[in-house]
């Protein structure tokens, strides 16, 4: 595969100066390598590309399997302070659905998804992480997305590649379509938080008016409709006792089936 990285540094380099693209042919996990890398000293901007992942990672520890040609698979790496870090992969789901295509929905707190006759289906996640060096922070945002049909194996519901929504668009030509955008609004974000983006992620809320099922991983279990984020990110539900605020990563959010769809 032929890689936009000269195009990419050029249309970043406006916002940040110093910044790099990396592509590798294979690597455990992009995360992985950038927090390794962060850990001993190396705190630059970049970008860094895996065409392959050997052992990628989702959100609470889950797989995410690539291979070369069927997703795109990347993290971008920068020293970042925001007011308050709720909602960042909020933000961050937002700048890319809106790169990549009208269809493109989000699921509260890092999925991508695509709605159709099938469904919901998942297209891509987002996993976020950060090292804090010294009085500095250093944040990886890591993006997952299937480009090409996937073995759905093992899953509940098939997943959704991008082919589905343009038949001509491979891994490169997404990267150049979403980076720019995104590390500008990762740029917003670090000057304002979430409540800038509120209103970009709920207009593309999958979640928005849908029972939904709130589980903690540990027996307890929360049910209600969905009310879209709030300023701080926190997920809104309401309950038989009253609006709830979602705002712990541990949870696990899941849509109740609906006529014509599933979960």
């Amino acid at each position: 595969m032929i890689w936009p990285a000269e195009g990419i540094r050029e249309a970043v380099c406006p916002v940040l100066a110093d910044f790099s693209v990396e592509i590798l042919p294979e690597l455990d996990s992009t995360n992985t390598e950038l927090m390794r890398r962060a850990r001993g000293g190396r705190l630059e901007p970049i970008l860094l590309v895996a065409e392959r992942q050997t052992a990628g990672r989702g959100r609470l520890g889950r797989d995410w399997h690539s291979s070369t040609g069927d997703s795109l698979t990347f993290s971008l790496g920068l020293l970042l302070s925001p007011p308050d870090w709720s909602g960042l992969s909020l933000a961050v789901g937002a700048s890319v659905a809106e790169s990549l295509h009208p269809d493109v929905r989000l699921k509260w707190p890092n999925d991508l998804w695509l709605g159709g006759a099938g469904g919901d289906r998942k297209l891509g996640g987002i996993l976020i992480e950060t090292a804090s060096i010294g009085e500095q922070r250093y944040a990886v945002i890591g993006i997952g997305i299937n480009i090409a049909p996937r073995a759905a194996a093992g899953l509940s519901t098939p997943p959704a590649c991008l082919r589905e929504l343009d038949a001509a668009l491979d891994a490169p030509r997404a990267l150049l379509r979403i980076v720019p955008a995104l590390v500008q609004t990762v740029a917003a974000f670090g000057l304002y938080g979430f409540a800038p983006f509120q209103a970009r992620f709920n207009a593309r809320d999958v979640l928005h008016g849908r029972l939904v099922s709130v589980s903690d991983g540990k027996g307890g279990l929360l049910q209600g409709t969905a009310f879209g984020a709030g300023e701080d990110g926190a997920l809104l539900v309401h309950t038989a006792l009253g609006m709830k605020q979602i705002t712990s990563s541990e949870v696990s959010v899941r849509p109740q089936p609906t006529a014509g769809k599933a979960a």
